[in-house]
């Protein structure tokens, strides 16, 4: 089995409605995850770039919310809309998208 050089892992938790804390699920996860997907398909990074699915990340407040590894860079806040700068910039440039980063604050 081949090694991947970056691992996207999008937060796609579930809480009930109710839940004051909210979830990733409910602000658009779905729609981030299939969004990156689709953009490492076209892009033809598969082999480089694994999209996974991630459980709760802990981080509910800030969804939607993501990690990419290696580098252990924390997103937040991620719109489809994101996705296209976050890959530019961080996966493929190497240069994290510091509006989006929730590890340093």
């Amino acid at each position: 089995m081949s090694r991947f050089r970056c691992h996207i892992f999008i937060c796609q938790n579930e809480r009930a409605a109710d839940d004051p804390r909210g979830c990733c699920r409910s602000r658009g996860a779905a729609e981030v995850i299939d969004r990156f997907k689709s953009e490492v398909h076209r892009l033809k990074l598969r082999r480089e770039v694994r999209v996974n699915k991630a459980g709760c990340i802990d981080q509910c407040a800030k969804g939607v919310s993501m990690v990419v590894y290696p580098e252990a860079v924390w997103y937040g806040r991620v719109t489809p809309e994101d996705v296209d700068e976050i890959i530019e910039s961080h996966i493929v440039g190497g240069t994290p998208v510091e509006r989006l980063r929730t590890d340093r604050r």
